[in-house]
Parts: structure tokens; C-alpha cells; sequence
């Protein structure tokens, strides 16, 4: 299988501005990486860095070393030096999140929000919305709530957005931060199912998964960031 996603000697590190320019290490050594049609999960315990991994990878945090390596338009692409317009152009064609926390804009409905990722990469504007009312009928998302904005949506209502959002487009590599947190198990079972769906079409997946009965079921593969910490008596 190739290699879509290749992380090489990536290291954090966050500077306390307000606490007098105190370093504190996150990761070091971060090596992994994801094939296409695998779903790799970051495992290990709360504060050990599993977000932060995501967040270096989509380019929400700066990389303090290493390699992000990541196959787009048929080329290695290093995303931890790239600029910000090549992070647009990745995020766009190549790379999808879903995240914990939707970003709701005011006034727009939950379906232009779901739509939106297809809208940029070219498809018509019905066809974007009829796809994303399909996929929100599938996350058992009722329909009266298509249209409103998803500001006031429950929390598990939001999370159904932003899955909608992040699966609809064909992106060769997504990442999954918890998923399934506040979903029931009904929408679980869609979740693992789309998983599996995006596996099939040859994707590669990296997500954190604290719900181990979902991680047993979709992970093919856990990395360990316990394995990654820094030692910090050397930082």
C-alpha cells in the first residue's frame, strides 16, 4: 500500500509568553505513517499529545522539527515547512478533519456548512446541498434543523455536521479527532460504517479514538505517542 501520510522526527514545543518564556515539550521523535485503505489510531493517555499530532498535521500548530510529508496531486508535499497557500491548496484537495468542536458561522444554515467543502472543490450547488442532505439523513440529523443555523444545535447535533462536513469530500487523507464523542450508539454505527466506506475507497485515516469499542472495531493499527515524549530534564 502507499504511503499517503509519513511523519519523520516531528517535534512541539509551546512557548509561555505569559509565563516568562517557559518552554514546555509536547512530542519528539513522532515517526509513523499512514497507508492508504488503513485506519491508524493515536493512542495513549490524556495531555500526551494526540491532538497536538492532528493539529502540527492540518497546520493549525507551527511544526518545531521534523518531517509531515503528505502525497498530493501525485507528489510529496512537506507540510511542515509548506506555506500557507499550499496548506489551502492540501486542506482543499487532499486533507480532511473532522474535529471535535464545529465552527459555526452565524446565519448560515447547517447545510451550506456541510456543503461548503464540495462547493470549493467545484461541484454545482445543488448537487453539494442534495449530497449533504443525504448524508445528514444518514446521521439521523432531523430535517427541521437543515436549514438553522448550527450555533444552538446540541452538542452530539453539531458533531453530526462536522462528520458530514469532513466525509463528504473524497479527500485522500482525513483525520479524526474523536468522532463518535457525543454521538449515541445509533450514530456510532454510521461513523464506523463511513469509516470503513473511506478505507474501502483507499484513503488513509489517523484519528483518536477514546471510545475503545469504536477504535477495536475501525483501528487497523495503534501508535503509541506515549513513545514520544519528550524527555524533558534534556529540554
Amino acid at each position: 500500500m502507499d504511503r499517503l501520510l509519513i511523519l519523520t522526527g516531528v517535534s512541539k514545543t509551546f512557548t509561555l509568553h505569559l509565563r516568562g518564556g517557559v518552554s514546555l515539550p509536547v512530542v519528539r521523535g513522532v515517526e509513523f505513517s499512514v497507508a492508504g485503505g488503513e485506519c491508524v489510531a493515536l493512542g495513549g493517555a490524556s495531555g500526551a499529545g494526540k491532538s497536538s499530532i492532528l493539529k502540527m498535521i492540518y497546520g493549525n500548530y507551527g511544526v518545531g522539527s521534523g518531517r509531515i510529508e503528505i502525497r498530493h496531486r501525485g507528489e510529496a508535499v512537506n507540510l511542515a515547512q509548506a506555506d500557507p497557500r499550499t496548506v489551502l491548496d492540501v486542506r482543499r484537495e487532499t486533507l480532511g478533519y473532522v474535529s471535535q468542536f464545529l465552527r459555526a458561522i452565524p446565519r448560515v444554515s447547517a447545510l451550506d456548512v456541510a456543503a461548503e467543502p464540495l462547493l470549493m472543490l467545484g461541484v454545482p450547488a445543488d448537487e453539494a446541498r442534495d449530497r449533504a442532505a443525504a448524508m445528514f439523513a444518514r446521521l439521523n440529523l432531523p430535517e427541521r434543523l437543515w436549514a438553522l443555523p448550527p450555533a444552538t444545535f446540541s452538542g452530539g447535533e453539531q458533531q453530526r455536521v462536522n462528520i458530514a462536513r469532513g466525509f463528504l469530500p473524497d479527500h485522500p487523507v482525513l483525520l479524526l479527532d474523536e468522532p463518535t464523542a457525543s454521538l449515541d450508539r445509533q450514530n456510532r454505527d454510521v461513523v464506523i460504517a463511513l469509516i470503513a466506506e473511506k478505507k474501502a475507497a483507499g484513503a488513509a485515516l489517523l484519528g483518536i479514538f477514546h471510545d475503545a469499542d469504536v477504535r477495536d472495531v475501525v483501528a487497523d493499527r495503534v501508535v503509541d505517542v506515549a513513545a514520544f515524549a519528550p524527555d524533558t530534564e534534556a529540554a
